[in-house]
């Protein structure tokens, strides 16, 4: 008996089936720009439909050049790229899923001059503005989808996921935001689904019934002037009477200042949507975002807020969900924890994607686990991210390793960013470590310090350093005041905090304390929801309604050293998110500050050309990180190989993801 009977039952769409209700949504992997990405990007979707992926769909595919995110961006728009195509189709298929493309055009938020949309309107943040579609190049335009579509069939694919969402050029047509023309393809409600109809029927016509025909609907647009409930409805049933087989809901805009893919995202934040909407779509709805356990999909496919599940990420960080959920392992999930470093930060700025949690995603053909040419006895020294992912990974080959980690429990770094509101998830990370540990055969001792010398008395062959990192404190006069703590000192030994504090630092770890000091947040779906004003019952156009204030009980500085704009090192796609929130809380930021000194009177700074002094109650320092103490020269004295990987290697640029990275290089290749 299936553990997750909803989730492993067969979907029956008449002229196929789907084996079980899981889809793999569509993410840019940057792959097809890259050298030899075709090739790899073949390895990538075959080892996920390997592992019961029922049905892939691709990163965003444009049908014309204009269309492209990029103009080095994936096209389909001509028999030159069937090759390419065809690859990945037949990789999905000897592995036993299916595939659709998905068909994407960016419209306005095209990163180029060629860029058109409905409507001459600039997107947020980017630098061109469109060229207004005339009616003839609308036309054209319904013709180079359907041919695209054609493409598509001849290359193989199952079908198609056509991009009606994320403010892209469909759903630009759709709004009442993007879409100011008076002709026949805009105006009214029928006016601006014109052009969307007329692409699904011509689409339908040139690709015939048998083949998959998805909808990505813009279901909770988060935008102002966005789409009601009775649009969306309006326009769902529409497109099914067009020929779609399956709709996907489409949550926010690209230009949304409400996060839906952040970590701080509670998962199935979204799933009430498709649940409030399938009793008038006429066809299976694919619940999205932030589905990240096995448990969760089913609870969604249970209680009938949707029909199938799409994963994006979570099969990203682990392409064997599927087939060890099927075999009930759940806990050895390796879960994705919507950090957004490694996918959606990278693949903004033009670069292939991986994952924190697995550096093996998107470079399978590169970073490929073999069986070790000749066994060895490794010890290795340090329990966080780095010495972990090492010691799994090197012991998966075949080493005997035995694992040293001072502290009574394992995890790091990780452990103390897990006490960060938004990031609890990394304690999933560590029990999935630990957990591959057990598996792998590891030997752990914990609680007990090694100095060089006993670990030099060792019968192994080979030492991996992995003793990470130490706070900085820096040179300030008083900086050893009482009122000074570190920021593993808040994190590592909880203790009453007064009410005026500041922080020195403004990286990413001074914007976790900033949260961490904040209080109060959670990732209960319904505070969650009311806390950004989101509309449940989406009458309200974009589904916004009025955000309840964040209520912060401390005065609190971050500070940074360095002029311009604070907290600017943070992460694409979710620094905004960082300081919009904090700024709401009304944390003070501050650039250009030099500390002068910390005594009974508070903090002395110079802020640009004024002297001030704080009155706080605590200085917090978050100002970069030293590699703890380095036994590896004393351990070289042994004559055998010494290793270092993570902080004890690199600390200023050190994340946990480049610890990860490097402990599986190094593990790949001892």
């Amino acid at each position: 008996m299936s553990h997750y009977p909803h989730l492993f039952s067969p979907l029956d769409l008449g002229f196929t089936q789907l084996k079980n209700r899981v889809v793999m949504g569509a993410m840019q992997t940057g792959l097809l720009a890259a050298s030899h990405g075709a090739e790899r990007l073949a390895a990538f979707y075959r080892l996920r439909a390997e592992n019961q992926v029922a049905l892939i769909i691709t990163g965003g595919v444009s049908p014309t050049l204009r269309g492209c995110r990029q103009l080095d961006a994936a096209e389909l728009s001509a028999p030159r790229h069937l090759k390419t195509h065809q690859g990945l189709t037949r990789a999905v298929h000897e592995a036993g899923g299916k595939i659709a493309l998905q068909l994407l055009h960016a419209g306005r938020y095209a990163q180029h001059p060629l860029a058109v949309a409905p409507s001459p309107l600039r997107a947020p943040g980017l630098p061109f503005t469109p060229h207004e579609l005339s009616d003839l190049q609308i036309r054209q335009l319904i013709r180079d989808f359907a041919y695209s579509a054609s493409l598509a069939r001849e290359a193989g694919y199952d079908g198609i996921e056509l991009t009606g969402a994320g403010g892209y050029l469909l759903n630009q047509f759709l709004s009442r935001r993007t879409n100011l023309r008076q002709d026949g393809w805009g105006g009214d409600l029928a006016g601006r689904m014109a052009f969307v109809l007329a692409v699904i029927q011509a689409i339908r016509q040139a690709v015939g019934h048998d083949f998959i025909l998805i909808y990505r609907l813009s279901m909770l647009e988060l935008v102002e002037q966005g789409a009601t409930r009775h649009e969306v409805v309006q326009l769902g049933q529409a497109v099914v009477a067009a020929g779609v087989n399956l709709i996907s809901a489409g949550i926010g805009w690209q230009e949304s200042r409400i996060p839906t893919l952040d970590s701080s995202v509670p998962p199935g934040a979204f799933s009430w949507v498709t649940g409030l909407l399938r009793d008038q779509l006429p066809v299976p709805l694919i619940a999205t975002h932030r589905i990240n356990t096995p448990e969760l999909a089913e609870s969604i496919l249970a209680s009938d807020e949707a029909q199938l599940v799409a994963l994006a990420r979570p099969l990203l960080a682990d392409p064997e969900f599927v087939s060890k959920a099927a075999r009930g392992e759940s806990a050895a999930i390796n879960r994705c924890v919507a950090c957004n470093l490694n996918c959606l930060d990278r693949v903004s700025q033009g670069n292939v994607i991986s994952c924190l949690v697995n550096p093996q995603a998107c470079h399978e053909t590169l970073r490929i686990s073999r069986p070790a040419r000749s066994s060895k006895r490794l010890a290795v020294i340090g329990g966080g991210p780095a010495g972990m992912a090492f010691a799994c990974q090197a012991a998966e080959r075949g080493h005997k390793v035995t694992l040293y980690e001072q502290r009574g429990e394992l995890g790091g770094q990780l452990r103390l960013a897990s006490q960060i509101p938004g990031k609890r998830e990394f304690m999933q990370t560590i029990g999935y470590f630990r957990q591959r540990l057990q598996a792998a055969g590891v030997k752990l001792v914990l609680g007990s310090r090694q100095d060089g010398h006993s670990l030099l008395t060792l019968p192994v062959d080979e030492y991996v350093v992995a003793t990470g990192v130490t706070p900085r404190v820096p040179d300030i006069p008083g900086i050893d005041h009482a009122r000074v703590l570190t920021y593993q000192q808040v994190l590592e030994e909880p203790q009453p905090l007064g009410k005026r504090i500041a922080i020195l630092g403004a990286g990413v770890i001074g914007f976790d304390l900033a949260h961490y000091l904040l209080g109060g947040q959670t990732l209960a779906r319904e505070p969650w929801l009311a806390r950004w004003g989101i509309d449940t019952t989406l009458d309200l156009p974009g589904g916004v309604g009025e955000p309840e204030p964040l209520v912060n009980g401390r005065t609190i500085w971050l500070l940074q050293h360095h002029s311009g704009k604070v907290g600017g090192d943070l992460g694409y796609s979710t620094g905004w998110l960082q300081r919009q929130q904090l700024r709401q809380a009304g944390v003070f930021m501050w650039s250009d500050v030099n500390c002068l000194r910390i005594d009974d009177g508070g903090l002395h700074i110079r802020h640009g050309e004024e002297t001030k002094t704080l009155p706080v109650d605590q200085l917090i320092l978050c100002v970069g990180q030293e590699s703890c103490a380095d036994i590896s020269t004393l351990l070289t004295l042994s004559g055998r190989p010494v290793h270092q990987i993570g902080g004890i290697r690199s600390a200023r640029e050190m994340d946990a993801s480049l610890a990860i990275l490097q402990a599986t290089d190094l593990a790949l290749q001892i």
